[in-house]
């Protein structure tokens, strides 16, 4: 029999890969999710840093909330943990540090830092870390390979979500020389498990003691990072010097981070105080978030003179998904049908041009912005019909051929074609009208929304009028940054206000957002509740895809499953990221992939 050469060659290409399957490689400088780092063995730095930045400035950070712990691993203290300390999306890791440093000018790729190479097979069924032989604590002993073995072990007793449960997918790890650590995985584990394992945490396995360990919320921490803390104010203000022997400091992915002498973070407990603050000189640097305090509040002196700056920036990653987010746990809310329903009462139109000027753009997708990731306006390609093939069940027609977008109103605040969509679906779900309340089984439609500042509550306000006019018994609350905390982490709410960032390599952070193994866990982000097992087979799909077209394609199937089973009422987002900061701070002339990033910003004296 005669074999055309497409199907010789495609044959040849599977038994390579089967003899392949288990290859090991060289070890390496870096580890990307897909493909190779982009940055060769002998880089010097990360693109967007500049190594020749001033290194003795001073700068102060703002932040609104309280704080009253320094150990941010804990449960029942890490939304309340100081600023800083670890994993912080903006000011990075200044105490404890993880084996290696993401680059944010790549959709998802580490390099060395307490490890210096990774070694794994092509399957990733294992990852073998070298750590680097220079690496200290900050108390001068070296870390070992048995600190990171007892970190993990420790996260897994004493931790917080979701490194109390990274030992579920590690069948053993060992120590496999002076300065290698060898993690073997299970069957539980996937592609990127790795890369999430190079950015956990390493603890001093001679300063925790695992009985006590969560009774060290305020003990002084020794750590590996750049910073010490200096003093502590708790619940005002910490302030952090930087470690005149911090161990990293010539490392190409540390050279021109950590710029500061000394970094204080100010607390304030609201959001008008935080800005009047940052007018008078208290702190140097405000993000800004609301286009119309962006037009119409920096008017002043400090900016008329120009002591003040207004930066605006780009960024080539998707938007956060920010609104509100049902409580599917709650009965009132588990048919998709009344979820979609409430979700076309969110009157944006109206809100848009009369809280916002019209400055917003409504958000509809949990990969907005991107091209490749989105499902809104694209329709489904083969890869996603066969991974969606099984739960068609789940997803609407538009949302599977690109038609679907957001409900849009006419902006009157009352468009009675859209409340009597809306009605009609309400009755699909066995809801009518009755002296005037929205009623089933003799009960109205209830609930309350949580918010925790004045913007969240303007639009829940805005939303309570429209929902009034069916019959709709809704409530806002307000709630201190402590108690939001407290009751988000343990579901103690009807719908919430909540924020969920995106990225251009969405991954195991999914599983603590959607997947139903998080439903039940409290601290986890699954503020929605989900448990569907669509969803947890295009989380698995995402997480085991080896090429990109097959990665992004099941994170458009996950974005379809999501947007089709309205557990979010979707707010808005603005395109640009705007930052006001004084003058003599200064930031490098590249803007990465993610956008700013301000470990890498320095201060003029």
């Amino acid at each position: 029999m005669r074999i055309p050469v497409r199907q010789w060659l495609g044959m040849l290409a599977a038994a390579a890969m089967v003899v392949s399957t288990h290859a090991i490689a060289e070890p390496m400088h870096g580890i990307a999710m897909h493909g190779q780092p982009a940055l060769p063995t002998d880089y010097t730095h990360f693109p967007y840093a500049n190594p020749d930045a001033p290194q003795d400035g001073e700068l102060t950070y703002g932040v609104r909330g309280i704080f009253d712990s320094l150990n941010p691993f804990l449960l029942k203290s890490f939304r309340n943990t100081a600023r800083g300390m670890w994993g912080d999306p903006e000011y990075g890791n200044l105490v404890y540090e993880p084996l290696m440093q993401r680059s944010r000018d790549e959709p998802f790729s580490m390099y060395g830092l307490i490890a210096e190479k990774i070694e794994t097979d092509t399957e990733r069924t294992w990852a073998e870390f070298t750590l680097n032989p220079n690496a200290h604590w900050s108390d001068g002993k070296h870390i070992t390979p048995e600190d990171v073995i007892f970190t993990f072990e420790l996260m897994t007793e004493k931790g917080r979500p979701p490194y109390n449960r990274r030992m579920d997918r590690i069948e053993k790890i060992e120590k496999t020389g002076e300065h290698k650590v060898k993690f073997t995985f299970n069957d539980k584990s996937d592609r990127e498990f790795p890369l999430i394992v190079a950015l956990s945490p390493v603890l001093p396995s001679h300063v925790f003691d695992p009985e006590t360990f969560e009774n060290t919320a305020t003990d002084m921490p020794v750590g590996s990072g750049p910073y010490l803390v200096e003093s502590v104010d708790f619940g005002n203000r910490i302030v952090y010097r930087r470690d005149p022997d911090y161990w990293g400091k010539d490392i190409p992915s540390q050279r021109g981070f950590n710029n500061y002498e000394t970094i204080t973070v100010e607390y304030f407990r609201d959001q008008t105080a935080l800005f009047e603050a940052f007018k008078k000189g208290i702190f140097d640097i405000y993000p800004e978030g609301d286009p119309v305090k962006w037009e119409t509040a920096y008017d002043f002196p400090a900016v008329k003179e120009g002591k003040v700056v207004k930066s605006v920036f780009t960024s080539g990653a998707p938007v956060s998904m920010n609104g509100f987010f049902f409580n599917t746990r709650r009965e009132k809310f588990a048919d998709p049908k009344v979820r979609e329903a409430l979700s076309m009462l969110f009157d944006f139109e109206w809100i848009n041009a009369n809280l916002f000027s019209n400055r917003y753009t409504r958000t509809g997708s949990f990969w907005q912005n991107s091209e490749e990731l989105s499902a809104l306006g694209r329709p489904a390609d083969e890869i996603e019909k066969k991974l969606l093939a099984p739960y068609m069940d789940r997803v609407q027609p538009d949302v599977m051929d690109g038609t679907y977008e957001p409900t849009k109103t006419d902006g009157s605040g009352r468009d009675r074609a859209i409340l009597r969509e809306a009605l009609k679906k309400f009755g699909e779900a066995g809801y009518s009208i009755e002296d005037g309340k929205l009623v089933k089984d003799d009960q109205q439609l209830s609930f309350e929304i949580m918010t925790s500042n004045q913007d969240e509550e303007k639009m829940a306000l805005a939303y309570q009028r429209t929902a009034s006019a069916l019959g709709i018994d809704v409530a806002v609350r307000t709630v201190d940054d402590a108690q939001f905390q407290k009751r988000r982490q343990t579901w103690d709410y009807d719908m919430t206000a909540a924020q969920l960032s995106a990225s251009l390599s969405p991954g195991a952070e999914q599983v603590w957002r959607w997947d139903t193994r998080s439903r039940d866990v409290e601290g986890t982000f699954n503020y929605a509740g989900a448990a569907d097992p669509a969803i947890d087979a295009m989380i698995d799909a995402m997480l085991n895809a080896r090429e990109r077209d097959e990665f992004a394609a099941a994170v458009r199937a996950l974005d379809r499953i999501l947007i089709s089973g309205h557990y979010v009422i979707p707010l808005y987002h603005i395109g640009e990221s705007w930052v006001a900061h004084w003058a003599r701070v200064k930031y490098p002339e590249y803007t990465p992939l993610y956008g700013y990033q301000l470990p890498v910003w320095w201060a003029e004296k």
